[in-house]
């Protein structure tokens, strides 16, 4: 494949004709810097087109604005009619190429890479606008090309990931325990979260590094939704960290930051985007203070783990799954900055919530990927698992982990989610599969069952709680046949998952 990264054309898009809006771009090798600054021009899009030559049929991987959803799969060139975002790798199972931009960047990137060439479509918008820059320059991509000879294209994939992160959030002990949403769906109570953390701790026996007990959407006074205050159910939650603790578990806690009722913040400070429900908006200064007393009163009760969650939908109006190209379908609003783009609002939200969160773990669920890399520890890199449907955990667990493996340890820890165990529901020969897998990814482990579990249950999660604890060297192997692969190699062993 003939690719030079030199060879470019440029093509911008505003909210109306181009004046004044100037492209800056800065070329060391293989890496492109690119930069945007504008005085009057309102920039939406920078769009750059490669011309490329391949004489072989490549197979092509992107990957996800936030988390997957089930869609992540090499195909033919030939076939590769979509947007990825981020980045792609391009491989005849032999040679290949990586080609993307590094995380932390100040725009939303994707990429088309099919016969006609590589189009990198730059998102600088502000909302569904473009973007009020008023003269200031701003950075808004590093791309990165990496071409890779004969090799492992997972270990290649892996490489490359490393590249573009500079500063991985990595937490100091191996984060595992217990999640009640997959067994509770909402339906939970401060008696019932203690029985939990029980278990959990017996699950944990024999392993010095305490589990968590997570608490997830269920313990506030509205379903999914603030204000961050308890209900009746739960009453006391700084009394139920401390009992967690004393219990020999670690608290955690769920959030959705940006999704409140209580009115005193005031109207004005919320998204608006033509549906009945409003959004807090976190360019206002005082929705910051919010936000960020939210967190230090959460820290304050004693939980040393806050999941956010829903924050792409709540800024953007769709999950990641439904979009394609850019970050947001809908068009005509704006943030009430509009001096930033949507990446620098995203990426200001973020550090809000580390800054305010210290020295907790930080689990960033719908979030933006490539913004979340350095800003939280673990990421949910799929949409959710079932307690319920085992079909729904295949699809949605076993995908991820497979084709988001490479970001472990290179962007932040990869969380593909829980094992949820509900009886009559998904037999346990499923499950325990799931459960093994996980135990030898390297990767974080949340449980999610009662102390309803059985013998063989419980000896099983001990088991695999212990494999956890060791490093092991694990990738997937029929990455090009399947969106769900079953066979992997685990420390130099071929493993085969009946799925």
């Amino acid at each position: 494949m003939v690719f030079d990264i030199n060879k470019f054309s440029t093509k911008i898009i505003c909210d109306d004709i181009v004046t004044d809006t100037h492209i800056e771009t800065l070329i060391n090798e293989n890496q492109l810097e690119l930069y945007i600054t504008a005085t009057k021009d309102r920039p939406q899009f920078v769009e750059l087109h490669w011309d490329t030559e391949t004489t072989v049929e490549q197979y092509v991987l992107g990957d996800g604005w936030e988390r997957s959803y089930g869609n992540l799969e090499f195909l033919k060139l030939s076939e590769n009619d979509r947007y990825m975002p981020w980045y792609f790798i391009a491989t005849d199972k032999n040679e290949g190429f990586c080609f993307g931009v590094k995380t932390g960047c100040n725009s939303f990137v994707s990429f088309r890479y099919d016969t006609n060439g590589i189009t990198a479509l730059v998102d600088c918008r502000n909302g569904g606008n473009g973007v009020h820059l008023n003269g200031r320059k701003v950075h808004l991509a590093t791309f990165i090309y990496e071409k890779y000879g004969s090799g492992d294209v997972y270990e290649c994939l892996k490489d490359y990931c490393q590249k573009l992160c500079d500063k991985p959030l990595i937490p100091k002990e191996k984060i595992y325990g217990g999640n009640n949403w997959y067994y509770a769906y909402g339906k939970s109570n401060y008696n019932q979260i203690i029985s939990d953390a029980k278990l959990q701790v017996e699950l944990a026996n024999g392993i010095d590094n305490k589990p968590f007990q997570v608490i997830d959407d269920c313990w506030q006074k509205f379903s999914c939704c603030g204000p961050w205050l308890p209900n009746r159910k739960f009453k006391d939650m700084k009394k139920l960290a401390h009992e967690i603790k004393e219990l020999g578990a670690r608290p955690g806690i769920w959030m959705r930051l940006l999704r409140n009722k209580d009115m005193t913040i005031g109207l004005k400070m919320r998204i608006k985007r033509g549906n009945k429900r409003q959004y807090l908006d976190p360019t206002h200064p005082k929705v910051q203070k919010y936000i960020k007393a939210d967190i230090e009163r959460i820290k304050n009760w004693g939980y040393e783990l806050i999941k956010h969650d829903f924050s792409t939908f709540d800024l953007f109006g769709d999950f990641g799954g439904d979009l394609t190209s850019t970050i947001t379908k809908i068009d005509g609003w704006h943030f009430y900055d509009k001096t930033k783009t949507n990446a620098e609002i995203v990426l200001d939200l973020y550090r809000l919530i580390k800054d305010a969160a210290g020295d907790m773990i930080i689990i960033g669920c719908n979030t933006v990927s490539h913004l979340s890399a350095g800003l939280v520890h673990l990421y949910r890199t799929g949409d959710d698992t079932s307690g319920k449907e085992w079909e729904r955990t295949k699809v949605m667990g076993v995908n991820t982990l497979a084709f988001r493996l490479a970001q472990n340890k290179t962007f932040y820890m990869c969380d593909a989610d829980c094992v949820g165990i509900l009886k009559d529901y998904v037999p346990w020969e499923k499950n325990k599969q799931w459960l093994h897998l996980l135990s030898y990814s390297n990767t974080p482990i949340f449980i999610s069952c009662t102390d309803e579990i059985n013998a063989q249950q419980r000896k099983d999660i001990n088991e695999a709680y212990k494999t956890f604890h060791k490093r092991h060297q694990i990738k997937p192997i029929d990455i090009f046949e399947t969106r769900t692969p079953s066979k992997w190699e685990i420390d130099g062993e071929t493993v085969i998952y009946n799925w």
